[in-house]
């Protein structure tokens, strides 16, 4: 829901995602195609397709990173630029995270505290509710491919966001990281949060 004043749209604290006949055209190829959907605040809603099929490109354009040649998306009634507090209010990883590997995990995300204006003890929180807090010391180029996921996926909480946009979050991961990824979503959706996401295939 947006409230217009003059040329200004006033944020709506709902966690609603709004992508209204959103268009993407990059020289002869229509990477998106007339798209319009809602997301509604405490749901779950994956975008399936191979690739190419242009889900990486409206996660993008939703946040602003790429502009569309028609339509629009908005977050809590706003473009993605225009939220008062982006941080604390979208959560999104759109590629594989990248780390330095004489980091530690708690390292890491203290350098994003430090940088996002957040207290320190917030990397350890995250890192608790990923399921890291043993690994919090340990350096990132010993983790393991899902222990690489849960350290992204805490990046992305540190800002304590309604809402988080991912592309692919369960690349990579054997059997065991998917069970325990569809189940901390779960959990995250019973909290009221909002979630979108990219996959190749239901599941």
């Amino acid at each position: 829901m947006t409230v217009a004043t003059g040329q200004r749209a006033v944020e709506s604290p709902t966690g609603r995602i709004v992508v209204d006949h959103l268009t993407k055209v990059f020289g002869s190829q229509r990477a998106v195609d007339d798209l319009t959907f809602t997301v509604e605040p405490g749901s779950v809603t994956g975008f399936l397709g191979p690739n190419g099929a242009g889900k990486t490109t409206t996660l993008r354009m939703l946040l602003g990173l790429v502009s569309p040649t028609a339509g629009s998306a908005t977050i809590n009634g706003v473009a993605y630029h225009s939220l008062s507090r982006p941080l604390q209010t979208v959560g999104a990883a759109l590629e594989a995270a990248s780390f330095h590997p004489a980091h530690t995990g708690l390292q890491h995300l203290r350098i994003y505290c430090a940088a996002a204006g957040l207290p320190a003890r917030r990397a350890d929180e995250v890192l608790d509710l990923v399921g890291l807090s043993n690994a919090a010391k340990k350096k990132t180029k010993g983790y393991s491919m899902g222990m690489r996921q849960r350290l992204g996926l805490a990046g992305t909480l540190l800002g304590d966001p309604r809402v988080l946009i991912l592309d692919e979050p369960a690349n990579g991961l054997d059997p065991e990281g998917i069970r325990w990824l569809r189940g901390f979503f779960r959990h995250l959706a019973g909290e009221g949060r909002t979630r979108a996401m990219s996959r190749h295939s239901p599941g």
